[in-house]
């Protein structure tokens, strides 16, 4: 993977960095090729000293360069467009949520567009982007842009029809889990154990559980059935989680996050 002459990134938070110092550390970008825009003087002194790069809050100089990584709240898309220089072009990234490739070529007419759905884990390098890709992408940069989110995750590249369901699932999905375990260590602290010893455990058996269903290649109900047995503990809690409604109320959270992506489409 050689990265470009020159890499361009509005919006510098969490998700950004997370994105961008991979390559910084592999060597597959310069840190003095990087200019980043942020909106606050304060954030960008801040992030310059910490990451010893190039951050200001100056957006025209990151639109200088051939490839702009875009992560700006989508709230901010309108005014984001007044900084763009006329003569500017290239290859923009979106990671902005419910933003289509259709009106980011419209805002953004010079740019070959890409819009890309990555999740939070992504911070640690256990990421889902799913990518939908604009026209006029080439095959050199299809390439690239595998390789940017696939420092950080899985990459899948998916009809745009499905994104905002691939959203629901993969980035508003990690908050729904963030809850259920939260509430599993709630159950355990109102059942004896300390706090502290109770939220450790819930996070384990999440994860252990999750291992356990990718490496067996099993059906979550095959999972179920196998801990459960005839009157034992785990149907009487299950009994209790299908009379508070747990499975329905997950599935409305996710079709609920996906229409909510589509209106801010």
């Amino acid at each position: 993977m050689v990265g470009p002459p020159g890499f361009g990134v509005v919006g510098f938070g969490r998700m950004a960095q997370a994105l961008l110092i991979p390559l910084i550390e592999s060597g597959q970008v310069r840190p003095e090729d990087v200019r980043a825009a942020v909106a606050s003087r304060a954030s960008a002194e801040r992030l310059s000293c910490s990451l010893q790069l190039a951050v200001s809050t100056d957006a025209a100089t990151a639109w200088a360069a051939p490839l702009v990584l875009l992560a700006v709240k989508p709230q901010q898309l309108e005014a984001v467009v007044a900084t763009v220089p006329p003569e500017a072009s290239g290859l923009l990234i979106s990671v902005l949520a419910g933003v289509s490739v259709q009106r980011l070529e419209g805002l953004f007419p010079a740019w070959r567009c890409v819009r890309a759905v990555p999740n939070t884990p992504a911070l640690v390098r256990q990421g889902l982007t799913g990518l939908a890709w604009g026209a006029g992408v080439d095959e050199a940069q299809r390439q690239w842009v595998l390789e940017l989110f696939g420092k950080v995750g899985q990459v899948l590249e998916l009809p745009e029809t499905q994104l905002d369901a691939f959203l629901a699932l993969t980035s508003s999905g990690p908050a729904f889990l963030a809850l259920v375990a939260e509430a599993l260590a709630d159950g355990a602290d109102a059942a004896g154990l300390p706090r502290t010893l109770a939220g450790d455990l819930a996070l384990r058996t999440l994860a252990g559980t999750a291992a356990l269903l990718e490496q067996q290649h099993l059906h979550p109900a095959q999972l179920k059935d196998m801990v459960s047995s005839p009157a034992g503990t785990t149907i009487a809690g299950l009994r209790a989680l299908e009379r508070g409604g747990l499975r329905s109320a997950l599935i409305e959270a996710v079709l609920a996050a996906a229409e909510r992506s589509r209106e801010l489409a």
